[in-house]
């Protein structure tokens, strides 16, 4: 095939997509940023309730605080470690079913584990069957979890118009500040009317059980949504690949670790901010903690403030990203992460300095933010069609364990040994790493997202 036939076909695959059913830009929005607005919304819920709950309702036969908070904690890193299983599963079926079936049962699946968890009775009724059982529905979790993000990155992405696909890719990150934004919004409620022992008591199992009205939500939208067009175009084309797992690993593997680095930063990045930041602020020395002073409440609504930054900066960076360029925005952010991560150690010193650690928490989800954004477009236009949502999806979940998993443990046990700083440079370590796989992609921007 010439040069001048194969820009023939792209234009004319292109002007297909164009002529296809395509759901509204509203629904595009909701079906696509609900899933991800659960996720985190789940996630914090659970992380908040590890930092703060867990260590007295399931490990109260623990004496050392410490270690009752870091075995906590632990239980955090389960679901990180399921969802590289469940992009596997569901990202199988989303290159060969589709996308629309796909993310409908992934949020069921996930929805139906997180309401458990608000179920499970406590470790003084049954002992380690109560632990057993937490990490059970926490494993669950992290497998329906494990095909979202893709899937919602491919509902918006292949929906977008042309020029304004990191546009639309941030729809499914905007999901985070959401969710992260309820999270907090309930526990700051619910810490506003209870007392310390009615939380231990009953409190923390509210979030998890109010989060089956969002998968309620979510399924109500998504069940009414069109297939892509890109999905319906590789369908008619006959594209659609028998094996798309076997594919990626044969073609695509460098893409797998490429997008696994450039996401790890930003978990990592958001865990230290709101949950091992959360832990450090709150608790005593003592504890396992920094003894800054803040209450759980305090905190809470300074992570609140901090959250709209993230939401802004996530659309700037988008809209940036489509005008210069992915890997621009993203080199940016690794740079910018580097000195971060040397400068805020800084910031968590002192007794309840308000402006310090709220500096510290806009500063660091504005940069998580710029990080965060682009990828929503970028991991996806890394993958060919037939493979995107096994590709994007194993990179990003595998970033999950890299970077997500035991951050909160890892923080919280260098913090205890060798103080803040080795926090820092933990952050620093990721974000270099994130820049050299940047820097080893290619620019996405202009690619034929019909390929």
């Amino acid at each position: 095939m010439t040069a001048v036939e194969q820009t023939t076909g792209l234009q004319q695959a292109a002007g297909k997509v164009e002529q296809m059913t395509r759901d509204s830009v509203r629904t595009v929005i909701a079906a696509s940023m609900v899933g991800t607005a659960i996720e985190f919304y789940d996630f914090y819920a659970y992380g908040t309730a590890a930092a703060n709950y867990f260590p007295k309702v399931f490990f109260s036969d623990t004496t050392n605080p410490t270690v009752a908070l870091l075995m906590s904690l632990l239980t955090f890193s389960i679901a990180f470690i399921a969802r590289p299983v469940g992009s596997l599963i569901f990202g199988h079926f989303g290159d060969r079913m589709g996308r629309k079936t796909t993310l409908v049962v992934s949020l069921l699946t996930m929805g139906i584990a997180t309401f458990l968890i608000g179920c499970l009775p406590t470790y003084d009724m049954w002992g380690i069957a109560a632990v057993a059982l937490l990490c059970l529905c926490r494993f669950v979790q992290g497998i329906g979890l494990g095909g979202e993000w893709s899937g919602a990155a491919l509902v918006a992405t292949e929906n977008a118009p042309e020029g304004k696909r990191a546009l639309y890719g941030s729809f499914p990150e905007l999901g985070a500040p959401i969710g992260f934004f309820l999270s907090n919004g309930t526990y700051f409620l619910l810490e506003s009317f209870n007392d310390n022992a009615a939380m231990i008591s009953w409190g923390w199992r509210v979030p998890f059980l109010l989060s089956s009205v969002l998968v309620i939500v979510g399924l109500v939208v998504r069940v009414q949504m069109e297939e892509t067009p890109v999905f319906r175009l590789a369908q008619q084309q006959h594209k659609v690949v028998k094996s798309p797992l076997t594919e990626v690993f044969r073609k695509s593997w460098r893409q797998v670790i490429q997008a696994t680095f450039i996401v790890a930063v930003t978990y990592t990045l958001f865990y230290t901010l709101a949950t091992w930041s959360l832990a450090w602020g709150t608790k005593t020395t003592a504890q396992g903690g920094g003894g800054l002073g803040f209450t759980n409440r305090e905190y809470l609504l300074m992570l609140m403030i901090a959250i709209c930054v993230f939401a802004l900066f996530i659309v700037l960076s988008c809209v940036y990203a489509d005008r210069i360029g992915r890997r621009r925005v993203l080199v940016f952010s690794s740079v910018a992460l580097v000195v971060f991560a040397l400068v805020f150690p800084y910031l968590l010193m002192g007794h309840r300095n308000f402006f310090q650690v709220e500096l510290f928490l806009c500063v660091g989800f504005a940069l998580m933010g710029i990080a965060f954004g682009p990828i929503g477009a970028f991991l996806p236009e890394l993958f060919d069609a037939n493979v995107r949502y096994s590709g994007s999806g194993i990179g990003y979940n595998l970033a999950a364990i890299v970077g997500a998993a035991f951050v909160p443990t890892i923080a919280t046990w260098l913090s205890h040994h060798w103080g803040v700083r080795s926090v820092g440079l933990y952050l620093g370590v990721m974000a270099v790493c994130c820049l050299v796989a940047v820097l080893s992609c290619r620019e996405t921007k202009d690619t034929d997202f019909t390929k």
